[in-house]
């Protein structure tokens, strides 16, 4: 495959956005033989509308290109059908797409997979795919984007109060997230050489193997989640520390980082996954947490304090009440958040508490409870997160609509 086609892959996500609002099952059967003889004989007919062979083949070679889940040949002519009642649709409301807003569609498409329309063709040309395929796609997209805003869009405009709620959920739960697992290895003076050359040696065996990475996180890390393979979970991107943040956005799912020092030990890190939704997250500014420190690790006696103590708390607030003097609360940037302390942070929702890290070669437990997050929303955000409203309430229409549309309609196939 081509490194151009590579890229188009890479934006697979893109694509099924696109194209996910109209794929339903309709469960047909594969290319008869005889068939394969006539390209351009009719495979399906939709309210008396042909869908020829080629164009399923086609179809499929897009999709394939793409990088569309699924079984592609059923996927092909499920779209495709599709397809011809959405054109259906556009012309019963006399709406048509000009030559001006295809190209503006086949410009912004391209643009998702970093390319120029030119480019984007060259690519798909060659492995076989005509650019009318391309373009019949775009088209009808273009068609039944102005089917639904005329039929839908007084019904899916988005309020203040809409926008204030889900700018709300975003800040902890939307945006742009990560999937993590970490092998976290204390240093001390004594063991300092060895431990890096050991890490930098995890890390280059269990690069690109899931499997490998999590048994020995079980094996080998000091954190927690040792027991679940070194798993943090989904997290906020903007909740980590800067400097990692930038490390993880240049791998690739399966990759492990080199190794990361984080204070009084360090790290390998192994990216699972990166996820994004339609709205734009509030970009995390700074942190406020409490710290108490409880002596004895050593002598078994802290993490049990530390337990008997989280049962008393809901909130930092009560920390005033249960433990007056002993603890600290700290607002700070979220680039000045020692990097252990921010890594630990970052696993944490309001109000949680982490018994994790240690201090003074590990005599010292030191226990984190998350105060909160301070946020900043980009410029034009608020305008962005509308528009991904707006867009969704339209995907749901889309979809009822489009079904009734089936329900209605004489599909046939040839036998």
């Amino acid at each position: 495959m081509s490194m151009r086609t590579k890229q188009i892959s890479r934006h697979r996500r893109i694509a099924k956005a696109v194209t996910g609002a109209v794929m339903l099952t309709l469960g047909v059967g594969f290319l008869p033989a005889a068939a394969q003889q006539t390209p351009f004989a009719a495979a399906i007919t939709v309210n008396n509308q042909a869908v020829t062979y080629y164009e399923i083949e086609q179809r499929r070679r897009f999709m394939e290109l793409l990088n569309a889940p699924g079984n592609l040949d059923e996927l092909a002519r499920d779209v495709l059908v599709d397809e011809r009642l959405q054109l259906e649709a556009g012309r019963r409301a006399g709406l048509d797409a000009s030559p001006e807003e295809i190209e503006a569609g086949m410009v912004e498409f391209a643009a998702r997979a970093n390319l120029e329309p030119e480019q984007f063709i060259q690519a798909i040309t060659n492995e076989g795919v005509d650019v009318e395929t391309f373009r019949d796609f775009v088209s009808a997209g273009v068609i039944w984007r102005d089917v639904l805003r005329s039929r839908f869009g007084a019904r899916a405009q988005v309020t203040e109060e809409e926008i204030d709620r889900a700018l709300t959920l975003s800040a902890s739960e939307g945006g742009a997230r990560i999937l993590l697992a970490e092998l976290i290895i204390p240093v001390t003076p004594e063991n300092n050489d060895e431990v890096r050359q050991r890490i930098q040696g995890l890390s280059d065996s269990l690069d690109g193997d899931i499997g490998a990475f999590s048994a020995a996180a079980r094996r080998l890390s000091a954190a927690q989640t040792a027991r679940t393979g070194g798993s943090l979970g989904w997290r906020p991107l903007s909740a980590l520390p800067p400097q990692l943040r930038s490390i993880l956005l240049t791998l690739n799912p399966g990759d492990v980082t080199e190794p990361v020092p984080l204070g009084p030990a360090i790290a390998i890190f192994q990216l699972r996954g990166f996820e994004e939704t339609g709205f734009v997250t509030p970009v995390v500014t700074a942190v406020e947490y409490a710290t108490i420190v409880i002596p004895g690790v050593q002598s078994g006696t802290a993490r049990a304090r530390a337990r008997a103590l989280s049962d008393e708390l809901d909130t930092c607030d009560d920390l005033y009440g249960v433990r007056p003097d002993g603890f600290t609360r700290d607002t700070l940037l979220i680039e000045d958040v020692p990097a252990d302390i921010s890594v630990e942070l970052a696993r944490l929702d309001e109000n949680e508490i982490s018994i994790g890290l240690t201090r003074q070669n590990g005599d010292v437990l030191m226990m984190l409870m998350l105060c909160g997050r301070s946020t900043e929303l980009p410029e034009g955000g608020r305008e962005e997160v509308r528009q991904a409203l707006f867009a969704q309430r339209l995907e749901s229409y889309a979809s009822g609509y489009l079904a009734e549309l089936r329900a209605d309609a004489i599909i046939t196939e040839t036998e």
